[in-house]
């Protein structure tokens, strides 16, 4: 079973920083409380992942965790510029972002390869006076950098962040320009890849994602919620091991069980409809995203990046699946008239179906008519050998009888 227990505590901070919160757009996730791991439903669900398709395959269908559910879930925005940039490993460019953003230099001891430890970044962050707006804003980029290094873009080892996404909050009034959301679900899509390979013994990720998804979808496999009207809604799960600690303990076997009894009503495709969740609480610039909630696009996470196949799971946005449409023609006409003008000498094909069917009609007769000549010649063949047989007969001696 793959270990995936990294308690994420989360990352408090001053009321004074709300507004400055909300320009980056880490307000709402930073409102997530303690989601406990359980560890045998991530193992289940690894389980049922099949990275070809970036999908879980269960009973009643696919399914998959979508832009949607980041942003009800987390509150991230996902209409965004894409998370990208330089992945420089050197120390001394490292040392000098630090130094330009936080006003402080880190030292080697407070770093692992190229990410920063997060013990440094809370020391950092709680040693700062808000006295006036660059405090502020380092403060706050001290506080975006523990979310993506714990909830959000958490390794393994839960101990540091690369540093990769300090260059990203330069700019402090664009920071919220960003689709977080959507390089946060690359991430999730990529750990889920790797937890997939047979010599994988860890997972990382935003397993808060992956195990808010799977209770919103499978409510009679989740644990009681707490918080129903909180947003984001991973909040109705906050600190669910103190009204339902049995749960805890549930075992691989049990879910690997109602994964393989799953019916149709059991499976919430509709997960975030009105009569699900209350649209009072659900902010109106999350709303706004909602456009490209269920497009079929690339999700770019510096060197990560997935595809986002809702095509796939169009259930899942309330969409009837029907016949899949006839693919046009278009592109092989395209490529025959470049083919043609290119090796017309080698390639002599009809412009009408028609004529091409009636070609191959017409061989398809002179085909068969020699095969009637082909039976006739055997039959003959036959006649010859029955004289042969007759000839052959009139010069057999009659058998010796015995003395």
């Amino acid at each position: 079973m793959l270990t995936c227990n990294h308690p994420v505590l989360p990352d408090r901070y001053n009321d004074r920083v709300e507004e400055h919160l909300r320009i980056t757009g880490f307000y709402h996730v930073s409102q997530i409380g303690i989601v406990q791991c359980q560890k045998a439903l991530v193992n289940a669900l690894i389980e049922r992942w099949h990275p070809d398709t970036h999908t879980f395959h269960l009973p009643i269908g696919e399914c998959s965790v979508t832009l949607e559910d980041v942003s009800l879930l987390l509150g991230l925005p996902t209409d965004g510029l894409p998370i990208t940039g330089m992945t420089m490993s050197s120390f001394e460019a490292m040392e000098a972002e630090c130094l330009l953003q936080f006003g402080v230099a880190p030292r080697r001891e407070d770093c692992r390869s190229s990410c920063i430890k997060l013990t440094r970044l809370r020391n950092l962050k709680e040693n700062l006076k808000l006295n006036d707006e660059i405090s502020i804003q380092r403060y706050v980029r001290c506080h975006v950098m523990l979310l993506i290094g714990t909830i959000l873009f958490g390794d393994k080892s839960g101990a540091g962040v690369h540093w990769k996404f300090l260059p990203l909050l330069r700019d402090f009034v664009n920071i919220g320009q960003y689709s977080w959301g959507s390089a946060c679900l690359a991430h999730l899509y990529r750990a889920l890849y790797r937890a997939s390979r047979y010599n994988c013994k860890e997972i990382d990720g935003s397993l808060t994602l992956l195990l808010c998804w799977a209770w919103i979808r499978l409510p009679y496999l989740s644990p009681l919620p707490r918080e129903p009207r909180s947003f984001p809604l991973a909040n109705r799960w906050r600190n669910w091991e103190r009204g339902d600690r049995r749960y805890r303990y549930l075992k691989l076997a049990h879910f690997r069980k109602a994964f393989d009894e799953l019916q149709e009503g059991q499976f919430v495709w509709v997960a975030y409809a009105v009569d699900r969740v209350d649209p009072n609480i659900i902010p109106a610039e999350i709303y706004m995203q909602s456009v490209v909630w269920s497009v079929t696009v690339p999700l770019v996470s510096f060197e990560c990046t997935e595809w986002h196949a809702t095509d796939r799971v169009r259930r899942q946005y309330h969409y009837v699946l029907s016949e899949l449409p006839m693919p046009s023609q278009h592109p092989l006409d395209t490529y025959l008239n470049w083919y043609r003008s290119k090796y017309g000498d080698r390639l002599a094909l009809s412009n009408l179906v028609g004529e091409e069917n009636d070609e191959g009609n017409q061989d398809l007769d002179v085909g068969n008519e020699d095969m009637y000549e082909g039976n006739e010649d055997t039959n003959e063949g036959g006649q010859d050998m029955d004289e042969d047989n007759e000839e052959q007969e009139q010069h057999i001696s009659p058998p010796i009888p015995p003395p």
